[in-house]
Parts: C-alpha cells; sequence; structure tokens
C-alpha cells in the first residue's frame, strides 16, 4: 500500500466528518440511475471503489443488492460507512487497500468509482488500476466511472487531479470497453460550490 497516500486520507477523515467532505452525496442519485439501467441481478457481485463512507452502499442495500463490497485505502472511513449501516454492515465486504495495488480474489459484475480515478495523476497509477480493473470485471461485466470533468477543479483534498470528458476516459479504458450512456452532474459540496463531474458507463467485451 502506498504509505503517503493512506496517510493523505487517514487524515482527512480524522479532521472531517463524511457529511463535511466536499465529495459528500446523501443520495448518489446519478450512480445508482447507471447502476440500475445496467440490469444486474440483486446477487450479482459488485465493487464500490474509494466508497469509504460514501452512502452509496446503504442506498443498494436498500434496494436489495445483496452482495455489495467497498473497498477504500482509508480504514476510518470504511470504519465510519460500518458505524452509520450498524447491524447491516455485516453483510457487506470491506476491503481495506490501495485500488492500484489491489489483488481481486474474484471478478465483479459491476464496479463502480464516483472520485478515486481523478486523483491518479502519474501515468503509472493509472495504468496499474487499469490493470486490476481488467482482472476484476467479469467478462460483459458494467463499469460505471465518474471524474472530474474538464470544467472541473484542478485540485481537490490539497491534491492535484486530472479532469476528463467521457471521451477520453473512453480512450484510457480501450476498445475492450463499450460506452453505453454519458452524463455530466453538477455536484454541490456541503461548502456550497459547484463541481463537474463526468460519469460514464461502460461494458466489458464478453
Amino acid at each position: 500500500m502506498n504509505a503517503g497516500r493512506k496517510a493523505h486520507w487517514e487524515r482527512v477523515y480524522a479532521t472531517k466528518s463524511p457529511e463535511e467532505v466536499s465529495w459528500y452525496q446523501p443520495v448518489p442519485a446519478l450512480s445508482l440511475q447507471l447502476i440500475e439501467a445496467a440490469g444486474i441481478l440483486q446477487d450479482d457481485p459488485v465493487l464500490d471503489v474509494g466508497g469509504g463512507a460514501s452512502t452509496l452502499v446503504d442506498h443498494l442495500l436498500d434496494r436489495g443488492y445483496r452482495d455489495v463490497s467497498v473497498l477504500d485505502i482509508a480504514a476510518s472511513a470504511l470504519a465510519a460507512a460500518r458505524d452509520r449501516l450498524g447491524p447491516r454492515a455485516s453483510g457487506v465486504r470491506w476491503i481495506e487497500a490501495d485500488v492500484t495495488l489491489f489483488q481481486p480474489k474474484r471478478r465483479y459484475a459491476l464496479w463502480h468509482d464516483r472520485a478515486v480515478f481523478h486523483f491518479l495523476v502519474d501515468a503509472a497509477d493509472r495504468d496499474r488500476y487499469l490493470r486490476v480493473l481488467q482482472r476484476g470485471l467479469q467478462a460483459g461485466g458494467h463499469l460505471v466511472l465518474a471524474a472530474f470533468g474538464p470544467e472541473g477543479p484542478m485540485r481537490c483534498s490539497g491534491l492535484d487531479v486530472r479532469r476528463y470528458s467521457a471521451a477520453e476516459l473512453g480512450t484510457l479504458l480501450g476498445p475492450c470497453y463499450r460506452l453505453r450512456a454519458e452524463a455530466v452532474e453538477e455536484h454541490r459540496t456541503p461548502g456550497g460550490g459547484t463541481q463537474k463531474f463526468t460519469y460514464g458507463w461502460w461494458q466489458a467485451a464478453a
């Protein structure tokens, strides 16, 4: 695990509540819309990369999804989500890992990442992420990926980010992923600012 990267995110969650971080969404509506559009079964395995303290897992459980895993580099973020879920947390697989070094032990029907990929400003980290994605996603599986759009912030949480259009994300993913839908979201942060996100839903080759 990248010790510096982990230390950074542990500090973020040590100094802010989950509801105070800029990416907080009480209801991740666009992510849920794209996940449901993918048409996976409720027993299919779903992985939320960088899910941390996100409320996505709550809403997936509410909708009857029964095989949900949440991966995050920050143990404190995962702990916050477990505490919030209470007894329901036992029905979720919690994975503390740097996604660029993650070694999937299974393949997922759907891989969701709302705000990790845009922090990978080094090409080597992006390449590692994409190799992990290839190993972890089922043939014909679905990818819901969101990152800051071309008009989004250039920095977040004290770190540089890389901004993308859906076409640029598609170029990085390569021809084995077919774009099924794309959208732009103007996310309202808890502090009252606005961040523009690019969302895409891709399907891997069967």
